[in-house]
């Protein structure tokens, strides 16, 4: 299940915290996009950076056991050279480009993630179960549309499945769709900081963000907008 669709269910956890920990009060729009197809029962799903993560978990879930050929690139600014069997890295303001091309299995991956939930993982490979998952690697930069209506393009991953769930998860609106192209604007009205925690750090990071979620979803044509209140 991905951050947006825990949102709506009501079952906010660590990993949505970790998704909003960024963002100070005010509005942010167009994040979290989602284009979507479905020909017969096959999806392709093109989403921005934000769901990189979840996606990757999800196909290394799928995956098992079993190995396939993975590359991309693992993004952060903490050091991971003890973390991680890469075949190079790149460095910039900061930011280290751990490039990965080696086979792994689908526990391998997931232990990572969960060991290194803050890390940026832009890997590309695919399931034995019929799914395929390319993510650009390198990190995103954070977007900064010129207008309101100025999206950015929902490309930065892509998901090629037949797994009807997968699918839901993304367009919960209506299951039988054709096509589907879903935006997001965060609006945060407060940030809610522990008060009895003395540490600064520890107490920005543990902060949690309050406001609101607007859907604006165009599938097979029909526009429509939902609100949903959160904390995270």
């Amino acid at each position: 299940m991905n951050f947006i669709k825990k949102v709506f269910d009501n079952e906010v956890d660590e990993e949505v915290h970790l998704q909003f920990q960024k963002f100070s009060r005010g509005e942010f729009t167009n994040r979290a996009l989602i284009k979507a197809k479905k020909v017969k029962n096959n999806y392709t799903i093109f989403t921005t950076a934000e769901f990189a993560n979840e996606l990757v978990r999800n196909v290394a879930g799928k995956l098992g056991d079993e190995k396939a050929n993975v590359t991309g690139a693992v993004i952060s600014t903490l050091d991971l050279n003890n973390e991680l069997d890469f075949k190079s890295k790149k460095q910039f303001m900061g930011i280290k480009q751990y490039v990965i091309d080696k086979h792994m299995s689908g526990n391998e991956i997931t232990k990572l993630i969960e060991k290194l939930p803050k890390v940026f993982f832009a890997l590309s490979f695919s399931s034995g179960a019929g799914d395929v998952l390319k993510i650009k690697p390198k990190a995103p930069k954070s977007s900064k549309p010129k207008t309101k209506d100025d999206a950015p393009k929902p490309d930065f991953c892509k998901l090629i499945t037949n797994d009807e769930k997968i699918a839901k998860d993304f367009v919960f609106e209506k299951h039988d769709f054709k096509d589907a192209l879903i935006g997001h604007d965060f609006i945060i009205k407060e940030i809610l900081v522990p008060k009895d925690e003395k540490d600064f750090a520890v107490a920005r990071e543990k902060a949690k963000r309050k406001g609101v979620i607007v859907r604006r979803a165009t599938i097979d044509g029909v526009k429509t907008a939902v609100e949903k209140e959160f904390e995270a």
